[in-house]
């Protein structure tokens, strides 16, 4: 497929001879107005109306503006934010890094940032077009190197999409020269439990030459694995998981969505750890090509997913929940009494901001098995990818 059929002016980051113009409009916009008064001081906000009206590039823009502001977010919700296996990027390669999704904004935000404290360059980020609730979050998102993912479409706009957007990322790989970040799944694993969408295997292998195998070859794929301690939207999982429960049909608003985004980004997450994994061209190379792509896109999931599953960093309370749950002490050496005593402080603390009417003890009962499923998960798949199977 070639990306010269394509105008990816509506789904690409900003070009920078317009960035000045769009981030003029932006700052005028009462919404993005009402997010910077929300997360800063009122009379900073001035002062930094005029440093982004003197920006005139997406380069400058991340360094002088996202940078400190993710260095200060990390410093007052995690931590810390460590990178480890660093020896596996090439500077000279451009690459896809496809990660599990833990946050919904700061998945990609803190693996630039690990990126910038490192002096490489930054990826452009895959972001979903549900998330994109306001105009001036599309176009703040686009000033910020992000480019759209099209979703919510019919099936024949949905397959027209999803080529263009393989296309995209084709040309961002082998002509542009960028690095893209895209999640392995198309939202996150409510449980933890992360495992690639074998359709985004599909969709990255719609764009390039040749056969399906060769096709990913030339993206460079390679796995990172996020690991954070704490997810602050673990009591809105397990809530989610009890309100369907109780109706198969329950759908969050779009309120409920700007919440947990709120939640993710402003709330004590722990430290947070990305793992770069070896790219897994040599593992195909060894494999060679398949009769049929659906088996393809299946063995190329379960790539991606060992390689996540093996380098989670596993913190205390991922070996605490799996004990609670499983009503052993076998990871009892793993922590301290002292350590099991505040997480479970943690887990109860956090269950007491369900606010649901009618909430019975039995209800209560069930979303604490959630938040223990959720925190053990990473633990689970990483035993069984280690001892092959075995638990």
């Amino acid at each position: 497929m070639n990306s010269e059929q394509y105008d990816f002016s509506d789904i690409s980051p900003y070009d920078d001879n317009v960035f000045h113009q769009k981030m003029e409009d932006l700052v005028k916009e009462p919404g993005f107005l009402h997010a910077i008064n929300y997360t800063m001081p009122k009379d900073d906000v001035p002062a930094l109306i005029d440093e982004l009206l003197r920006i005139d590039n997406k380069y400058d823009f991340q360094h002088q503006v996202m940078y400190p502001f993710l260095e200060m977010l990390a410093k007052t919700t995690t931590a810390g934010i460590t990178l480890g296996g660093i020896k596996y990027y090439n500077p000279a390669m451009n690459y896809v890094f496809i990660t599990n999704h833990r946050d919904i904004v700061l998945d990609a935000s803190f693996l630039n940032l690990a990126f910038i404290r490192k002096g490489l360059p930054t990826s452009e980020v895959a972001i979903g077009n549900n998330l994109l609730i306001y105009d001036w979050i599309t176009d703040l998102v686009r000033l910020n190197k992000s480019f759209i993912v099209k979703r919510n479409t019919t099936l024949r706009e949905g397959l027209e999409a999803a080529k263009k957007l393989s296309a995209y990322i084709h040309y961002c790989i082998l002509e542009k020269r960028e690095s893209i970040w895209i999640a392995q799944r198309e939202g996150r694993a409510k449980d933890s439990s992360d495992h690639t969408q074998e359709s985004l295997v599909k969709m990255l292998a719609l764009g390039g030459e040749g056969p399906f195998v060769e096709r990913l070859k030339e993206i460079n794929l390679l796995p990172v694995s996020i690991s954070y301690e704490y997810d602050p939207n673990d009591y809105l999982k397990a809530k989610e998981f009890m309100m369907r429960r109780r109706d198969p049909q329950f759908k969050k608003s779009q309120r409920d969505d700007l919440f947990s985004m709120e939640t993710g980004l402003l709330q004590f997450k722990g430290r947070v750890h990305f793992q770069l994994t070896p790219r897994i061209n040599n593992k195909l190379d060894q494999i060679g090509d398949f009769r049929d792509n659906n088996t393809a896109a299946k063995y190329v999931g379960c790539l991606i997913d060992q390689a996540i599953h093996r380098s989670y960093e596993i913190f205390p309370i991922n070996y605490i929940a799996f004990d609670l749950l499983h009503h052993t002490e076998r990871f009892r050496r793993k922590y301290t009494e002292e350590q099991k005593k505040e997480t479970e402080e943690y887990f109860n603390r956090q269950l007491s901001k369900v606010d649901v009417p009618d909430l019975t003890a039995e209800e209560r009962d069930y979303m604490m098995e959630m938040m223990l499923v959720m925190y053990a998960n990473p633990l689970k798949n990483k035993l069984k990818t280690i001892l092959g199977g075995m638990e």
